[in-house]
């Protein structure tokens, strides 16, 4: 095995030479066999010595016959902590320094971990961050006995097989994964640290959930080089929808986490009978149906990270996209029992080939089932089951650049009524200014219980571009970067759709998926005068007077929160104001002399409570309403 064919740089290099063994592998079928030590062996656990502890059980690793089943002892392991990232260079950042938080600089911190990787049993492989052909060359260094971990990171970004073709990889970046420190270095908590040099980019990752490091710590790497070279990844999913009369828009859906990005890839949820439940009641039990005797085709393209980058844009006034990743961490705890989502449930219960789960309850060669989740304690499943999924194995799946018709923003909404006022009061549907759509990705709200982070009480932020958890710079030139997107691309509309709740009743996902089937029959044409009115609040743009499918309306107080007798108009006022305040309280983070002018007066139309037109005017956009030429 030739390590020079890989041409890391020499520190790395005689790392793996140096160390006590070194496993290269060279496709995910390889990794399989190792992940429980022994290739015949179905169970495994990853464990560590711990000075002044012992031995810690950190994973639970079982082979099932659809896959590979990972379980973490630890109940605060399955979720990503948001506050894990902190950056171990001197370049310039808004994100928290290492040496800020623990006193000390990273560099005596790193040099104990590449130690540490010296004297283990170490895997190592290439592969790409982002898509293949645009992507940037990146090496992980793991020890061989979380080859669980290693496995993931292939499943979600591909490998790089070890072959003729390999001297022409050159690792822009590198990954090292150092559980034990977790525990000797960080008081148990997951961190995940940047280093970033002139030729590379480091990621040192203290712990073995895949969150914070395999998917969004690649995830940092590709907003880094955007950064630099003046594009976007988008935290979107990506689908292409098809009517069953022929008619295809693709939609752009971006949020926080748990806004729906996953589910926007899903078919409707449907009842024993074929109806699709909308809404229920959560003060009367009223509940309401719809009848859609033909959901649309969807051709999904992306699942969480969609590549903006600027080679692949041209000039009809659409943004154009591609998927980053070449598999899906799909979060499952919707799925809570059989026949919830049929699709999902047969892909992941009769795969082409294995996948990986996390959060699981599955024993040795049984069959992991996306609706036994894991409990966290007696009668509470963990909140983030989660499967990998190869993307070339989803059904439809839609390969190479797309043009966007719709950008979309979903929101986790709390429950709003009379006793309980909160900002739970967006319609099903609302469309947006340009400008205004840019300010909803500036605050990005994380939205009412998360179920993918640990901390996620009340209404905060997920920073800009709902992405910025993930980001590495400095957050004023990622808002440059996606108001410029918004000033460029005029052909497209802007949507904001809530999940959970809509006021006093709820409604889980159901808003965006009736939206999908909605906007894809009527296609991207203007509207009339009469079909769209003014939001009570400017922040919530236009909202839907009234809106049909396939015959069948949606309840005007599902559209008109305001309209709801449980909520009233006291509780949707409460509403309002706390989220115009949020708006103002996130706003304040952009006071950049470097921001953009046009977003300077973007925030200030919000600070003075400007109208919709105010917004209109400010980027003008696709016309909402129809003209006279149309």
């Amino acid at each position: 095995m030739k390590l020079e064919r890989y041409n890391i740089p020499s520190e790395q290099r005689e790392l793996l030479e140096k160390c006590k063994s070194l496993t290269v592998f060279s496709t995910v079928d390889e990794i399989i066999d190792t992940v429980c030590g022994e290739k015949d062996e179905t169970y495994y656990e990853v464990t560590y010595d711990i000075p002044n502890v012992g031995k810690v059980v950190e994973a639970e690793v079982s082979k099932v016959r659809n896959g590979i089943s990972v379980n973490y002892p630890e109940v605060y392991m399955r979720r990503r902590d948001p506050d894990c990232m902190m950056i171990g260079d001197d370049s310039k950042t808004d994100k928290t320094r290492f040496a800020e938080k623990y006193g000390e600089d990273f560099s005596k911190v790193r040099s104990e971990a590449l130690d540490w990787l010296k004297g283990q049993e170490l895997a190592v492989y290439g592969f790409t961050s982002g898509a293949d052909e645009i992507g940037y060359e990146t090496l992980v260094v793991a020890p061989a006995n979380a080859a669980f971990f290693a496995l993931g990171l292939a499943m979600l970004q591909g490998i790089q097989p070890y072959s003729d073709e390999i001297e022409k990889f050159s690792p822009k970046a590198i990954i090292y994964v150092v559980p034990p420190f977790r525990h000797t270095h960080f008081d148990g908590k997951q961190v995940v640290v940047h280093n970033r040099t002139k030729d590379l980019h480091e990621i040192f990752s203290f712990n073995l959930y895949p969150g914070p490091s395999a998917k969004k710590g690649v995830y940092g790497i590709l907003i880094e080089r955007g950064e630099r070279e003046k594009w976007v990844t988008t935290h979107s999913s990506v689908v292409k929808v098809t009517t069953p009369y022929d008619n295809t828009i693709s939609i752009l859906h971006e949020g926080a986490s748990g806004g729906g990005k996953s589910e926007m890839l899903e078919t409707i949820h449907r009842e024993k009978d074929g109806t699709v439940k909308l809404a229920e009641n959560t003060v009367t039990n009223d509940k309401v149906f719809l009848e859609i005797p033909k959901s649309c085709t969807l051709n999904p393209i992306a699942d969480d990270m969609a590549m903006c980058v600027s080679k692949i844009q041209n000039n009809s006034g659409k943004l154009r996209v591609i998927d980053a990743e070449n598999g899906w961490f799909i979060r499952v705890n919707h799925i809570d029992h059989y026949n919830k989502d049929i699709h999902l449930e047969k892909l992941t219960a009769q795969p082409p080939r294995p996948l990986l789960f996390f959060n699981i309850d599955a024993v040795p060669k049984s069959r992991a089932l996306i609706w036994e989740h894991k409990m966290d304690s007696p009668g509470k499943p963990c909140p983030n089951p989660r499967v990998i999924i190869p993307r070339d194995i989803v059904p439809g799946i839609k390969n190479g650049p797309v043009s966007i018709d719709i950008r979309s923003f979903g929101v986790r909404a709390p429950l709003c009524t009379k006793e309980n006022p909160s900002y739970g009061i967006i319609g099903l549907l609302h469309f947006l200014p340009p400008a205004l759509a840019w300010l909803w990705r500036l605050v990005s709200p994380r939205g009412d219980s998360n179920p993918s982070i640990v901390d996620s009480e009340g209404i905060s932020s997920e920073g800009v571009g709902s992405y910025w958890p993930f980001a590495v710079g400095q957050k004023v030139k990622q808002a440059n970067l996606l108001l410029e997107q918004f000033v460029t691309h005029d052909k497209m509309r802007y949507i904001l759709t809530p999940n959970q709740h809509i006021g006093a009743w709820k409604v889980d996902f159901a808003p965006q998926w009736i939206a999908r089937e909605y906007l894809a029959r009527r296609g991207n044409a203007g509207f009339k005068k009469e079909q769209l009115s003014e939001s009570k609040t400017p922040i919530l743009g236009y909202n839907m007077r009234k809106l049909r499918v396939e015959g069948y309306s949606v309840p005007k107080q599902l559209l008109q929160v305001e309209l709801q007798p449980e909520v009233g108009q006291e509780a949707y006022d409460f509403g309002v104001e706390q989220l115009y305040n949020f708006f103002l309280e996130c706003l304040n983070e952009f006071d950049f002399p470097e921001l953009d002018p046009l977003g300077r007066k973007i925030i200030e139309c919000c600070r003075d409570k400007g109208s919709v037109n105010d917004y209109n005017s400010l980027v003008p956009g696709c016309p909402i309403f129809e003209t006279d030429e149309d």
